[in-house]
């Protein structure tokens, strides 16, 4: 199944959503979710949250060869890469409750759900309640750039450290580990369920309407989320780069990497009404679960398969 345009319209903005549709048949991006995942026993904390990243270069984007490609992935470019630190999991929902409880921040009542046949913001569809049970282990979704920065202010403030969003360059450096392959992993999409929680059999035998999807041909054990780090990790150690949610980074978006920062810095130059997102997630099919696979998103919007994990800058 192909991926369908995220950014859900109110119906005063038809004719916007009906151009967003068009521009986006070369990269649509997909969200599905219905009905309540399976109750978990969440792992034990992890002793450290961060990985750090050794500084290097690749080769950014996927080569003209690679199946499933899109436009948007190239043309392939060399970045060099100062090392950093970047967390070893998502942020997790316990993680994002703590933050909420001690400053009261308010992130918002409405999500972006699929649970009537179309993409729509729900109210009182949140991080709390994204329209299927999750454990206090798994990824908080329903988080926008607002909700973000907050969480990275206010950890930075407990910490001692500076946090931030990693660029598009450095997310995808550290996805890969080394790996000119399509996925981390190799080339064979059914493999994934060793190291990504995706579209699945699992998926597929649980959720009402899943039988139409596109899927990885092996089972997760997840329908939706699952808890981080439940999957093999990289040649990093970094956990759930691919599946599980997708990842917020701090690039505006564009068409493609022609005049691509080369140093690993974030490309907020030109009109950002649109950031990039990357990793694929718990419902996505193997053509959009790879190294290179991107998609974007307005930087307000909040979406039931979108979360995000942070870089550290000292």
């Amino acid at each position: 199944m192909k991926k369908w345009a995220k950014v859900a319209i109110p119906v005063v903005a038809v004719v916007v959503l009906v151009a967003w549709y068009a521009f986006r048949q070369e990269r649509p991006v997909v969200h599905r979710q219905v009905g309540e995942a399976l109750p978990v026993a969440p792992p034990a904390a992890p002793p450290d949250d961060f990985v750090n990243i050794p500084a290097g270069h690749f080769q950014m984007g996927s080569p003209s060869n690679e199946k499933d490609r899109y436009d948007d992935e190239g043309p392939v470019h060399d970045v060099v890469i100062t090392g950093f630190a970047l967390s070893k999991y998502d942020v997790t929902r316990g993680e994002f409750a703590a933050f909420v409880k001690e400053t009261g921040y308010d992130a918002g009542n409405s999500c972006y759900t699929f649970e009537t046949n179309d993409w729509e913001s729900h109210d009182g569809r949140n991080w709390r309640d994204p329209a299927f049970r999750q454990t206090d282990r798994d990824p908080v979704v329903c988080v926008n750039q607002n909700d973000i920065h907050a969480y990275a202010e206010w950890l930075g403030r407990k910490t001692g450290h500076q946090y931030r969003l990693p660029s598009e360059a450095e997310w995808e450096y550290a996805t890969r580990a080394g790996t000119t392959s399509s996925r981390f992993w190799g080339e064979d999409p059914d493999q994934a369920c060793e190291y990504a929680n995706v579209a699945d059999q699992t998926a597929r035998d649980q959720i009402a309407g899943a039988s139409t999807w596109e899927i990885h041909n092996c089972r997760d054990g997840y329908a939706y989320t699952s808890p981080v780090g439940s999957f093999k990790p990289n040649g990093f150690g970094l956990y759930d780069m691919l599946g599980d949610v997708w990842q917020w980074t701090e690039d505006c978006y564009h068409k493609n990497y022609n005049e691509a920062p080369k140093d690993g810095s974030a490309w907020t130059a030109g009109a950002c009404e649109l950031h990039a997102c990357r990793g694929g997630a718990w419902l996505i099919e193997p053509e959009n679960v790879r190294s290179a696979s991107r998609v974007r998103d307005r930087p307000l919007n909040r979406f039931t398969s979108l979360g995000f994990r942070l870089a550290r800058i000292n």
